[in-house]
């Protein structure tokens, strides 16, 4: 399975989706594969400020805890509660479904200087 070629990618796994000034964010299928089955998210409220390299929470699965961080900084503007609810969206529809957190961001810019998907997908083969 190919990531998404409208996405950008973080050497940690996340993806982001830039629309204008909202930025979407969750992990990519190769995190969701590594993590086995999610068990746990946990994301910061709507209305938190973030700097980009800062988490906006975290995921927990039968293997490990992991960070999730944002690349670009703003403002939570929503949460996925259908993922906190039923944290396996995350390992069956991460790009869809498991989205995690949507941003509002002055400045989307800086997502320009992460991997897009070919480049990702080359150094993180999707198995």
């Amino acid at each position: 399975m190919s990531s998404p070629s409208t996405c950008r990618f973080s050497d940690s796994h996340e993806w982001f989706l830039a629309q204008g000034q909202e930025v979407t964010l969750g992990i990519t299928q190769f995190a969701a594969n590594e993590l086995t089955d999610v068990t746990y998210v946990q994301l910061k409220p709507v209305g938190t400020a973030v700097k980009a390299g800062e988490t906006v929470g975290e995921v927990e699965s039968v293997k490990t805890t992991s960070e999730i961080y944002a690349a670009v900084a703003g403002t939570i503007a929503a949460v996925n509660d259908a993922a906190v609810k039923d944290p396996s969206l995350l390992n069956s529809d991460p790009f869809g479904k498991g989205w995690l957190v949507k941003l509002q961001v002055a400045d989307a810019s800086p997502l320009a200087k992460l991997m897009d998907a070919a480049t990702y997908d080359s150094k993180h083969a999707v198995h």
